[in-house]
């Protein structure tokens, strides 16, 4: 069965890299603690819990099982923030540090057939669910492991890149995974995506 991923346009293509426009989208995130590893597992298994299953389907105190879609994204975080908060990123010109990152928020971008008001809701608190408006992202794909020392090195590219296609970095550059863990390191699937303004014309 194929699984669902979020819609976007290619606005350039250059070897391993891309600059897309993503459609709005609706997501499931929740923040975690702990190194990038520890915080993809939590994170992926709240998130999981909530589309298997553990949720409320208004206005009947039924649930339902939601369809998995890729990817799994993470990002890391600066500071603790209140799940019922607007997650707010502060815009950066430097890669961060993903080897001391603490806090991570990791998100999965749900079907599109469900909008904010039609979707089964979390019964968990810790995960939460939100609107993401229409994004342009500068992109890196590479398959292999995402060792810390790999993921922190494949930002630094994304970001050098972005910079040398004078693109305005505007957000946390992101990990995303399509591949679930079994899958062999040459066939996986990741991309770093970095938030930038719309490119000029």
């Amino acid at each position: 069965m194929a699984i669902e991923e979020p819609k976007f346009e290619v606005i350039e293509s250059d070897g391993p890299f891309e600059i897309r426009h993503y459609a709005p989208t609706l997501i499931a995130e929740t923040l975690v603690e702990g190194d990038m590893d520890e915080a993809s597992n939590k994170g992926f298994r709240l998130i999981a819990d909530f589309i298997f299953g553990n949720n409320q389907v208004a206005p009947s105190s039924g649930n339902e099982k939601i369809a998995m879609t890729a990817p799994v994204t993470v990002e890391p975080q600066s500071a603790k923030m209140a799940m019922t908060a607007p997650v707010t990123v502060e815009p950066q010109s430097d890669a961060p540090n993903v080897k001391s990152a603490k806090i991570w928020r990791v998100n999965f971008v749900m079907p599109s057939q469900y909008t904010l008001a039609s979707i089964p809701k979390p019964k968990n608190n810790a995960v939460s669910l939100r609107e993401v408006p229409s994004k342009y992202f500068a992109v890196l794909k590479y398959s292999g492991f995402n060792t810390l020392s790999n993921v922190q090195a494949k930002t630094q590219e994304a970001m050098g890149w972005a910079l040398k296609k004078n693109l305005t970095i505007v957000g946390t550059p992101q990990l995303s995974r399509y591949d679930p863990p079994w899958t062999l390191p040459m066939f996986r699937r990741n991309e770093i995506m970095v938030e930038v303004l719309a490119p000029k014309q």
